[in-house]
């Protein structure tokens, strides 16, 4: 059996999802701000699937996109996590970092806080070579938080191949951290 990987921080516990999630992960998935560089909204059905999705990877790998939970609250807040993109990228095969975040809870801190969480499961524990990140070039609160943990923009953006030719989300910035840069940077 395959080891569940959890991890904590400060603020938050990064964790296996838990039925309970579900619906507050499909009230943010059904927010036009919070899906506002996703080609649109998901519907319950959809948002249920993905979770179930990130619980299977979850249980299948010991990682994945974890669910977050706020200690002070024990309330389910988002994801945040690692990923292996199942779509052909340009720099395939790879492990992204992710996150969604409600937004009741943006601008404290809280994605970078778990990000750094998980960039150190990424790291220390799977020992990963490389991890990479990307969003819509629009997406300036996501590719900020890429630069503030430490990740460094790639000199060439990427049109995104889940996207038609021709929309409006489909260049996309990528950021990268090796596991040496990470070793240096981490806290």
């Amino acid at each position: 059996m395959t080891e569940i990987i959890e991890a904590e921080t400060q603020r938050l516990i990064l964790r296996q999802w838990k039925e309970s999630d579900f619906k507050p992960f499909s009230d943010m998935n059904s927010d036009e701000q919070v899906m506002e560089f996703y080609p649109s909204p998901l519907s319950q059905e959809q948002s249920n699937e993905m979770a179930l999705r990130c619980q299977s990877l979850i249980t299948e790998r010991g990682w994945g996109f974890w669910a977050l939970e706020e200690k002070s609250t024990n309330c389910f807040i988002g994801f945040t996590g690692l990923h292996i993109p199942s779509h052909d990228l340009p720099f395939s095969p790879c492990v992204e970092i992710g996150w969604r975040l409600n937004p009741k809870r943006w601008g404290q801190g809280l994605v970078t806080e778990a990000a750094q969480a998980a960039l150190g499961v990424a790291f220390a524990k799977l020992n990963l070579y490389e991890v990479v990140s990307f969003a819509a070039k629009d997406n300036v609160r996501s590719l900020a938080v890429m630069k503030r943990l430490g990740m460094l923009k790639q000199s060439s953006s990427f049109e995104h191949p889940a996207l038609p030719i021709g929309h409006k989300l489909r260049e996309h910035e990528l950021y990268k951290i090796k596991q040496s840069q990470w070793a240096t940077t981490a806290v």
